[in-house]
């Protein structure tokens, strides 16, 4: 397997976003969630019909940067590589696999203790099925989403598909808390499924919690009693305040979950 320092310009992911990524956690020289983020790329490369190299080669490589960088981010792209001008793809193809590492501090349960604010985005998902839960790289909807604000005290941005469901948050998954029951919205139909995403669950579940992956309005979530974002970086954050909107404690469930993660992401550490 080759790692990629440079992409030729006629490579399809500048082109046409033709490929898939994983922006993972690196701490005390491991990779969080590993088995998580490799199901995930597999999963996306099947879906796009991208060969992938055998994945005990890229687990091995990821170990490996991780154990050098330490702390940080690692970002794993793959493309299905060069092809001609025009959409039709290669009968075969050539994908490039670039990594790329950032050295940094990981943000700590401490850092969002108090809960973050965050607003509505006037941006509306499109739904497409056939993409929906995989992290491609067109990620135009998610730039254009980002880029309706600046306040370094907003952290994240809500966003809702054309019908009117709440998906997810810009870079973040979203859960809500009703009557002692954890909900999620389902990404049937858009959004992408996150590693973190799929922790929570698991770990929901090990301790009795009870889930729901459903359908999710703007109702839904003002009648919630607790709202937290979740990521691969930094794992839970709970939402003290909707912009102009809603008001949430830092509720117990929440804490509850907070724990329980960051025990089971020590022990996989």
């Amino acid at each position: 397997m080759v790692l990629l320092d440079t992409l030729p310009l006629s490579d399809r992911g500048l082109h046409y976003g033709d490929g898939v990524f994983e922006t993972m956690a690196v701490q005390s020289g491991r990779v969080r969630l590993l088995p998580r983020h490799l199901q995930r790329l597999t999963w996306g490369a099947a879906r796009l019909a991208i060969p992938l190299p055998e994945l005990s080669d890229i687990e091995n490589t990821l170990q490996g940067a991780a154990h050098e960088l330490g702390e940080g981010v690692l970002k794993l792209i793959l493309t299905r590589g060069s092809g001609g001008r025009g959409y039709a793809r290669s009968a075969s193809p050539e994908p490039s696999l670039i990594l790329l590492r950032y050295p940094q501090a990981l943000p700590s349960p401490q850092d969002t203790a108090e809960g973050i604010i965050v607003r509505l985005c006037d941006l509306r998902l499109a739904r497409q099925p056939v993409l929906a839960g995989i992290k491609h790289l067109n990620r135009l909807e998610y730039v254009l989403a980002r880029a309706e604000w600046d306040e370094p005290d907003i952290a994240e941005g809500l966003l809702f598909d054309t019908q009117g469901e709440l998906i997810e948050a810009v870079a973040n998954n979203v859960f809500v808390v009703q009557a002692g029951r954890l909900r999620t919205p389902n990404l049937e139909q858009c959004g992408v499924a996150g590693v973190m995403r799929a922790e929570v669950l698991a770990c929901a579940e090990r301790i009795g919690i009870a889930v729901q992956e459903t359908s999710l309005k703007m109702d839904d979530l003002l009648a919630s009693d607790e709202v937290f974002l979740t990521n691969s970086l930094h794992g839970i954050r709970p939402v003290r305040l909707l912009l102009g909107q809603q008001e949430w404690p830092l509720g117990a469930l929440t804490q509850r979950l907070q724990n329980a993660l960051w025990s089971a992401l020590g022990r996989a550490i």
